[in-house]
């Protein structure tokens, strides 16, 4: 006697998925994203991860100029075979093209901003950086928690378009305060009240 699977996983395709299987596929986990052709699913969120995610879209928003976007989790098309979904983006209002809408290309994106968990560390650090920079958005964060009071830590980096890779242009604790790619003013201790 066997026992039947609780759940019918996908079968990927002989060369993998493409971003249109990932738009598509039904029933796909949420915030699952798509990898070199390989579909990631992204195990449930800590608090810190969701109340970063409110603290920075929040204080993007309020001084994104109207030209620009502040959305939250949504896939960002960098080829064929990469999809991945950042916890924050911020794109160019053109992009927009419609409320049903459920990804923006690469070239649209101005920020792309991952808040590390312990199952995304490695794709965080490594794989969508590279790749974020590589399909050319100009500017990348990654939030950390660090400390015993368990407080964001926000690394930015910026795109150096000959190289193609990211340059790390600070570290913010308390405050984040920047002149790209517009005026940024967020208090990161606002985490406390939230």
């Amino acid at each position: 006697m066997t026992a039947e699977p609780a759940h019918a996983w996908p079968v990927p395709p002989q060369d993998g998925y493409t971003v249109d299987d990932l738009l598509t596929l039904p029933d796909l986990p949420p915030h699952t994203e798509l990898i070199d052709g390989g579909l990631v699913f992204v195990s449930p969120q800590r608090y810190f991860h969701s109340i970063v995610i409110d603290l920075l879209v929040n204080g993007l928003r309020r001084t994104a100029p109207p030209e620009l976007r502040v959305v939250r989790e949504m896939t960002v098309v960098i080829d064929k075979r990469n999809g991945p979904e950042p916890d924050v983006s911020v794109v160019r209002s053109a992009a927009l093209r419609a409320r049903k809408q459920t990804s923006f290309p690469a070239r649209d994106v101005m920020l792309a901003v991952e808040v590390v968990s312990p199952d995304s560390e490695s794709r965080d650090y490594d794989t969508k950086p590279h790749k974020y920079a590589l399909a050319g958005i100009p500017h990348f964060w990654r939030v950390d928690m660090a400390g015993t009071d368990e407080a964001p830590v926000v690394q930015v980096f910026e795109l150096d378009r000959e190289s193609h890779t990211y340059v790390q242009t600070g570290v913010h604790r308390d405050a984040l305060k920047l002149g790209v790619p517009f005026d940024i003013d967020i208090d990161l201790t606002e985490i406390d009240h939230m």
